[in-house]
């Protein structure tokens, strides 16, 4: 209300001759709680923190120029909305953190984070509702520690040391979670001959010092030593308190998503396998969560992917991730029954689709509100005959609530001795150059 009209209607309340006490207006509530403020920019924008002066210049509308911001000179526009900022790299946007997507970039100020900070944020809003519980969620692409990884173990005397580069990392996730591409049992003989990885059950204690809470075993290897090894591989992962997702010793337990609950805030995760080898999982036999497609076992079993989309549906959870093992070996270009399976996991409320096997890292695309990364890439390997299959990101997945905020890629490369380790400046920009040239927009615009 303008002041000049606040004054009028004060001055006709003083003249009237009406008797009767005017009533004090009610107190405003106060609110109870505040919200941290999100400044975000395009994915593409070369800047990733500003100084509290600097953020406040834009909550304020005084910025109208990058170099406000400390980059480059060039006209800034303060926008209302997260999508405005999608499609315009000179838009920025102010929102509650609960409101910002993996579409975007969201700034830090002073090195506070405004997704995953809860307290003492220095940019909030006052907020009648309780900002949603923070919750981080990391996943790793293909873990494989048999073979000659596993000869490397031994020979250093130590089942932990490829993760210690990047355990303490992993670990400080809520959640931690891998596609686990070796069997911990050789009970039967070996079905892939050279390519049969099979590990010892002292590599749980390096599993267990990078904190993962979940390993999907639905994957083409898991049946490398027969069905009996399938069966053994998946009890002793669960008797060593590691959940598992994705295959099982009978249909049931195989097509069983998981659910894990953080400070009130379920995270379910289904996982499925689209390669072959280990078998499908039959009503009384051990195996994968299969959905037929190509380029292995195709072609695209619709009912199939009915049945797990269906599953998703009835799944009782805030934010659900989806692991499917799919695709092409060696290529940064995902195949179109990638894009089938993920449309089909978006429409029944998938938020994120992480995708394993190909051994390269591949594109990024949105579907609705869903973000898919079609392939990770190989996290721990002895495939050291290729550039390409001794790097790969993982992803680091904030959520408030029941909202998936960013999905944030984190570089690697794996070293001689079968060991990731964060990459170089120069490596890294390879590896985004590898997803930006099949991903959809706004991720061919993505940077790390």
């Amino acid at each position: 209300m303008a002041a000049g009209t606040l004054a009028g209607i004060l001055a006709l309340s003083a003249c009237t001759d009406d008797p009767r006490p005017t009533p004090s207006p009610s107190p405003s509530p106060t609110p109870r709680f505040e919200t941290p403020l999100a400044v975000v920019t395009h994915l593409s924008r070369d800047i990733d923190d500003l100084t509290v002066t600097q953020a406040r210049a834009v909550v304020d509308g005084e910025a109208d120029d990058w170099a406000n911001l400390g980059a480059e000179s060039g006209p800034l526009r303060v926008v209302e909305s997260v999508d405005e900022v999608v499609d315009d790299r000179d838009a920025v946007a102010v929102v509650p953190a609960d409101e910002v997507t993996p579409r975007v970039r969201a700034l830090t100020v002073d090195g506070a984070d405004p997704l995953t900070t809860e307290d003492g944020f220095p940019l909030n809003r006052p907020s009648d509702s309780r900002p949603g519980t923070v919750v981080t969620t990391t996943v790793v692409g293909d873990i494989m520690l048999g073979r000659r990884v596993g000869a490397s173990l031994k020979q250093r005397g130590d089942p932990t040391a490829v993760f210690r580069p990047l355990a303490e990392r992993l670990a400080s996730a809520d959640i931690t979670v891998g596609n686990l591409e070796s069997t911990l049992s050789k009970s039967g003989p070996p079905t892939q001959g050279g390519d049969s990885f099979g590990a010892e059950t002292s590599v749980l204690k390096g599993l267990r010092l990078a904190g993962f809470d979940l390993l999907s075993v639905a994957n083409n290897h898991l049946g490398d030593y027969g069905e009996k090894a399938i069966v053994e591989t998946v009890e002793k992962l669960n008797d060593a308190d590691f959940r598992t997702v994705g295959a099982g010793s009978d249909f049931a337990r195989a097509a069983e998503p998981r659910v894990i609950t953080i400070d009130g805030v379920r995270v379910g995760f289904v996982a499925t396998d689209s390669i072959g080898e280990t078998p499908a999982a039959g009503r009384s036999s051990p195996g994968t969560n299969r959905i037929n497609a190509p380029p292995r076992t195709g072609p695209l079993d619709a009912k199939a992917l009915d049945r797990v989309a269906d599953s998703v549906r009835d799944l009782e959870a805030d934010v659900v991730i989806a692991i499917p093992h799919w695709g092409t070996q060696y290529t940064n270009k995902p195949e179109q029954s990638q894009r089938r399976i993920s449309r089909a996991l978006a429409d029944a409320g998938v938020d994120v689709v992480v995708g394993g096997h190909p051994h390269w890292v591949q594109g990024w695309e949105s579907i609705g509100d869903a973000t898919i990364v079609h392939s990770l890439g190989n996290f721990v390997f002895d495939m050291d005959f290729m550039k390409e299959t001794n790097e790969g990101i993982f992803v680091e997945i904030v959520s408030r609530g029941g909202n998936v905020v960013a999905i944030r890629p984190v570089p690697y490369v794996i070293d001689a001795r079968f060991t990731p380790r964060p990459a170089g400046e120069k490596r890294a920009d390879d590896i985004f150059d590898m997803i930006r040239e099949t991903s959809e927009p706004p991720f061919d615009d993505l940077r790390p």
